[in-house]
């Protein structure tokens, strides 16, 4: 079994690793830490929680000598995940001489003091959102033009968030011989032509897990029967004695609702959002981490930019929008083989998109809550749906299928369940469709509201 000890890291690094109690690598750190020491370009396809970010730091860190120049360039597409990239290099650099700096940039901080600063030094490593970076470069204030590794973290997430235009200007201005590291949980299509763009023969790097969701963690799925999902999240936060609750929904709406049903219920919880100030979050972020706060409402945004240890429970008060998000929020516990556990609300209605989420390989225990006590449950929800759509046959299928009998021709019964199938498929399809549609018609209305 590999160790950190046989990579020949130098002895700063070695002394934070055993401080921060890093002994053996990842598997994305094993097979990424040989590649960077050979400054070969990576896309490096991996979960959240799989231990990417010190793949790419460790190697680079080693790297770093005492010139007061940009060395080491990180851009990563949300506040909180700058922070924890700069929370993670600075324990590494806790043994480093004092003149070996890493410096965070981003949205929502006083850009002039970022300049003063720049100005008395430049860092060996700088981090940041890529609108603050690209800011900083525009001007001239943070200088690049030695940078020797250039990550993009998130990369699914920056395209998701319309930040590829600034990290393609932020690229464009780097050296031609500089090293280039993607790493992203999923490699969209329209990522590519970024990568072809800038990457020169790229290593690609994908590791699977054996299953979407760890062993560790219990999957449960509640069907809600039109009850106050407030309630029920209520409910189990009050059972047993979880350690750390997450609470996920869809829209700040939602998380204020349930953040304040909560703390009038007399729960001392905080709340995660794009409506709190970068100021607050961060606040709010530092508390958690302190223990302070034992139950936990989020958006998406803590999903793939956050990582709270310790997480003994997720709840899902709404199925994502993007269905992968789930993915992502499951992934927040059940972390360092702890076990976990993951509870899904889905609403009448909503089952073709529990369907998806299990043709993606996600498999669901059904749970109910009954006296008190979190009980096994019987899916005849779900089955009465499918058996409903099977009634509700296309008026031409049915007529097919009467002929079909009535020919009585070998083969006929795999055609009419052939027949059925696609039939289910094509309304799955459109009902998905009208959901979404549906669904972005109520974000634009709040958006606009």
């Amino acid at each position: 079994m590999t160790k950190f000890s046989q990579y020949n890291f130098n002895d700063a690094i070695n002394k934070s690793l055993k401080e921060i109690h890093f002994d053996e690598p990842t598997q994305v750190q094993e097979a990424v830490i040989s590649l960077v020491n050979k400054k070969k370009d990576i896309i490096v396809q991996s979960e959240t929680g799989s231990g990417k970010t010190h793949a790419f730091l460790l190697p680079a860190m080693n790297a770093l000598t005492d010139k007061q120049e940009v060395q080491l360039l990180i851009a990563t597409p949300s506040r909180e995940l700058a922070y924890q990239i700069y929370e993670d290099t600075q324990a590494i650099l806790k043994n480093y001489p004092e003149e070996y700096n890493a410096f965070i940039f981003v949205g929502g901080s006083d850009r002039e003091r970022q300049k003063r600063k720049l100005d008395a030094h430049q860092p060996q490593i700088a981090i940041g959102t890529p609108g603050r970076l690209w800011d900083l470069i525009r001007e001239n204030d943070l200088h690049v033009e030695n940078v020797q590794r250039y990550v993009v973290d998130e990369a699914d997430m920056t395209l998701d968030m319309g930040f590829l235009n600034d990290v393609d200007s932020i690229t464009n201005k780097l050296p031609e011989n500089r090293e280039m590291m993607v790493f992203s949980a999923t490699i969209p299509q329209k990522l590519e032509p970024f990568l072809k763009k800038y990457m020169h023969g790229p290593q690609r790097v994908e590791i699977k897990n054996g299953t979407v969701i760890p062993k560790n963690v219990d999957n449960w799925l509640m069907f809600t029967h039109g009850r106050d999902k407030k309630e029920i999240i209520y409910q189990l936060m009050t059972i047993g004695e979880p350690y750390l609750v997450l609470v996920f929904a869809n829209t700040k709406k939602t998380v204020d609702e349930i953040y304040n049903y909560l703390r009038g219920k007399g729960m001392k919880v905080a709340r995660i959002h794009g409506g709190l100030s970068p100021r607050e979050r961060k606040r709010t972020m530092k508390q958690v981490e302190n223990m302070e706060y034992q139950f936990v409402v989020a958006t998406d945004l803590a999903a793939r930019g956050i990582d709270i240890s310790g997480v003994s429970h997720v709840i899902n008060a709404e199925i994502p929008v993007d269905l992968d998000f789930l993915i992502h929020r499951i992934g927040r516990t059940g972390r360092n083989k702890m076990s976990g556990t993951a509870i899904t609300f889905y609403e009448p209605g909503e089952e073709h998109k529990v369907d998806e989420i299990e043709h993606m390989g996600i498999k669901f225990v059904p749970k109910d809550i009954k006296n008190d006590e979190i009980v096994d449950a019987v899916e005849r929800d779900r089955r009465v749906h499918r058996k409903a759509d099977q009634e509700k046959l296309d008026t031409k299928l049915v007529g097919f299928v009467k002929k079909q009998k009535n020919k009585r021709k070998p083969g006929y019964k795999k055609k009419i369940k052939q027949a059925i199938d696609a039939e289910h498929r094509q309304q799955r399809k459109v009902r998905i469709r009208q959901d979404r549609r549906q669904e972005r018609d109520e974000r634009r209305k709040k958006n606009n509201s």
